[in-house]
């Protein structure tokens, strides 16, 4: 097929600061004989203005109408939100985070519209493993100790707790759920302050982490298989607890009740990454970096579904890095691209307004 013509609105969520492309990747689409259009100022945020995307080809377009109209692919960082349904059309392509098992409106604009549409979320690369979720991830899990630590500071929550050993004072204490890329990163940055961690999940499997640094200046990690009242027991003792639940294309499981959040600690903090795909913590809603955390049983809340943004040049890059390959494979071949990769077919989440993933489709008990 001839070259395609690829959309990158500008972002709309709060405090959504990532690019769906770097400047540098639309340019090697451009040299590929693709047409590129991007919305004014939608790479401002994150370092790239609107000139370095006119260096590289791009087409600038004032408003994010003019983007998705004269698009056939539209690329984004986070799912559609209410006010951009009305741009959906039968035929157009989307490739962005769906997390439809969360957002059924969403799933039911896609398919009254008649959209195909693609979940970075779903996509599989021949291990099994999730490319374009791993890298948010891996930034999520990192940021959500950086951000349990600094809500552990007595001004915001009264713990006053140091997550790293000082002379005369316990380190304090992380529980992680989950033992997937975001607990996995959370640990390395806990481990390497050298708190306290506790690994939980459900399979003993996952739970085998290799070998970590013995160096004295880390931290002690232990890992158990989830059991409700083992948590329990364990939660008065709690500083951090971090939510890094994640099954592909369905809600998270609520793995802590309300209850159960009432045994922490006053002024502990728990950060729930797993927040866009429905929150394993029970008591947990999705807030914004505008408006991160709130108090629930006296513990701190922090429930900002795209953390990734806080840092959102790496992020980008990061991102752009990953996804690349499958947009210049979708662009290049249409959905020819999926008859070469069953990994990439895996992310075709709605096809002409039918939800096609059997996983998001009993999410959604469709």
């Amino acid at each position: 097929m001839g070259g395609m013509i690829l959309g990158i609105p500008k972002e709309i969520k709060a405090q959504e600061y990532r690019v769906a492309l770097t400047p540098e990747a639309v340019g090697r689409l451009v040299r590929g004989g693709h047409r590129v259009l991007v919305q004014g100022g939608a790479g401002k945020a994150c370092g790239y203005p609107d000139q370095e995307f006119r260096d590289n080809g791009a087409v600038i377009l004032s408003s994010a109408a003019a983007v998705w109209k004269g698009a056939e692919l539209i690329l984004k960082v986070k799912e559609p939100f209410p006010k951009e349904y009305s741009f959906f059309r039968p035929g157009l392509f989307l490739f962005t985070y769906l997390h439809l098992a969360s957002a059924p409106s969403l799933a039911k604009a896609l398919m009254k519209r008649q959209v195909t549409a693609f979940g970075y979320e779903t996509v599989t690369a021949p291990d099994g493993s999730l490319p374009l979720l791993r890298p948010m991830s891996r930034i999520a899990g990192k940021l959500a100790v950086l951000i349990g630590a600094e809500n552990l500071r007595t001004d915001r929550g009264e713990r006053g707790v140091l997550l790293s050993p000082v002379e005369g004072a316990k380190p304090g204490r992380i529980l992680i759920l989950g033992a997937g890329n975001v607990g996995r990163a959370a640990l390395e940055i806990g481990h390497g302050i050298g708190a306290r961690v506790t690994m939980v999940d459900r399979s003993e499997e996952r739970l085998n982490l290799g070998p970590l640094s013995a160096a004295p200046r880390f931290g002690t990690v232990e890992t158990m298989v989830y059991e409700p009242q083992r948590i329990a027991e364990l939660l008065p003792e709690i500083d951090l607890l971090i939510g890094a639940v994640l099954i592909p294309g369905a809600k998270a499981p609520k793995l802590i009740t309300r209850a159960m959040v009432g045994r922490m600690p006053k002024g502990s903090v728990i950060v729930d990454v797993s927040v866009d795909q429905g929150a394993c913590v029970e008591s947990i809603r999705p807030t914004t970096l505008a408006h991160p955390t709130y108090l629930y049983k006296g513990v701190i809340h922090y429930g900002v579904a795209n953390m990734p943004s806080l840092v959102a040049r790496s992020a980008t890059e990061s991102l752009v890095f990953h996804t690349f390959p499958y947009v210049e494979s979708l662009a290049g071949q249409g959905l020819r691209a999926l008859e070469e990769d069953s990994g990439f077919k895996k992310g075709l989440q709605v096809y002409e307004g039918k939800i096609v993933h059997e996983v998001v489709k009993k999410a959604l008990g469709l």
